[in-house]
């Protein structure tokens, strides 16, 4: 077998388990809408004044969706859209600024889950996002874990 073939062979390996991922937690992935009494403009994809909009996932059957706090800040209210079309108005559970992580919930059940990684990530790891940004619907790309414990040297900053 040439290098070549062995090339597309292990890109094939890769891509189907891309492919299969993406599979199988898009059907968890939501979109989230949020109203507010003002919000900040960015870019040609920003919503109009007083909205917003994010993406989350859904990781318990029960109606609870794990987004960026970011996302719900300052809500007046939020909504969310599943995989499927359907749009239920969410509350949320709770927010940590400080890590950019909130939990909203909405009032339905026997949904769709994402599992969790349970496994700590390693430098060199390859992962894939799935997500709704910009409410694109249903995107997908991959990448390389490039660092970890790095701390940036910026106002406001965190170590991850």
């Amino acid at each position: 077998m040439s290098t070549y073939e062995r090339d597309a062979l292990a890109m094939d390996a890769y891509s189907n388990a891309v492919t299969a991922a993406a599979e199988r937690v898009g059907p968890a992935v939501v979109r989230i809408d949020i109203e507010r009494d003002m919000a900040p403009r960015y870019g040609r994809y920003a919503p109009p004044p007083g909205a917003g909009l994010g993406s989350g996932f859904i990781f318990s059957s029960d109606g609870q969706i794990l987004t960026n706090a970011h996302v719900v800040e300052k809500a007046r209210r939020i909504f969310v859209t599943l995989a499927d079309g359907r749009k239920f108005p969410a509350g949320l559970v709770g927010s940590d600024p400080e890590v950019d992580v909130a939990v909203v919930r909405i009032g339905a059940d026997h949904l769709p889950v994402a599992e969790l990684g349970r496994q700590p990530l390693r430098v060199g790891q390859l992962v894939i996002a799935v997500g709704n940004p910009y409410g694109l619907n249903w995107t997908v790309t991959a990448g390389v874990v490039s660092a970890l414990g790095r701390t940036l040297d910026a106002p406001g900053s965190k170590k991850w």
